[in-house]
């Protein structure tokens, strides 16, 4: 049986447009055109004991959520240093926030056209 979390990250990310779900280093990754990484989801990841995303996001996120938060974020192995943010899903995970910054790394890495998608579907409904 699956994660909890693991069924809520799914529900917020296939939410956005031309979203897609495949295992990328053993691990259940979120891809925009199967092409563009939205986020990681790790389970104990190498024994590291954190449920937990990774997600790209803005400039200067990283530094501010993590120095903020410490027992929510983390800068996460092998992409940190691209500004990525860890979030554990382990610690009262607030999922309006989980969600927003999901729509952040969308924004980021989708093409201009399903972002205007996005946009218009956030206008209609």
């Amino acid at each position: 049986m699956e994660r909890p979390e693991l069924l809520r990250i799914r529900e917020i990310a296939f939410a956005f447009p031309e979203v897609n779900e495949r295992l990328s280093h053993g691990t259940p990754c979120f891809f925009v055109r199967d092409k563009k990484t939205l986020c990681y989801y790790h389970d104990d990841h190498h024994g590291d004991g954190r449920l937990c995303i990774w997600a790209p996001a803005p400039a200067g996120v990283q530094d501010e959520v993590v120095r903020l938060e410490p027992t929510r974020f983390f800068v996460p192995p092998y992409v940190g240093h691209r500004g990525w943010i860890g979030v554990h899903l382990n610690v009262e995970p607030d999922w309006d926030e989980i969600a927003g910054i999901l729509e952040d790394s969308y924004r980021m890495v989708a093409p201009k056209t399903l972002v205007k998608q996005l946009d218009a579907n956030s206008d209609s409904g």
